[in-house]
């Protein structure tokens, strides 16, 4: 009688198991597409996003101080939107190359690409309302 109750033991804890690897296994496909791993993100489209987001934080305080300063600003300023403008321009061209990289998920790239593209936009035209 003991041995058939630790018989019946055993088999529930196997049952058990068999259940939570079954679940672990489902889970896994859900999590992923088709049961394959998940896609990281590509290097340099994070590269670039790290890129944009620090030239338009220069950007905006580019344009608040300007702002504050009522238009008379020295020439930092100029050179801070030269390092703006070249920041940008880095950024770009790593979103792009970001592209190429193989087997990665590309929304940082997209990010990045769109944010460098907008600052540049910027830049040019702030540029040309100062050419004007």
């Amino acid at each position: 009688m003991l041995i058939k109750g630790r018989r019946d033991d055993e088999d529930g804890t196997k049952a058990l198991k068999a259940a939570k690897e079954r679940e672990r296994r489902r889970r896994k496909l859900i999590r992923t597409k088709y049961g394959q791993k998940p896609l990281k993100h590509a290097k340099k489209g994070v590269q670039s996003c790290v890129l944009a987001v620090l030239a338009v934080s220069l950007l905006v305080l580019m344009v608040s101080v300007s702002f504050a300063a009522k238009g008379e600003v020295a020439a930092y300023m100029g050179i801070v939107g030269i390092i703006t403008t070249l920041l940008a321009g880095m950024g770009l061209n790593l979103g792009i190359r970001g592209f190429k990289e193989r087997d990665k998920n590309y929304i940082t790239c997209k990010v990045g690409t769109a944010l460098c593209s907008t600052v540049l936009l910027g830049m040019a035209a702030i540029f040309l309302r100062g050419i004007i």
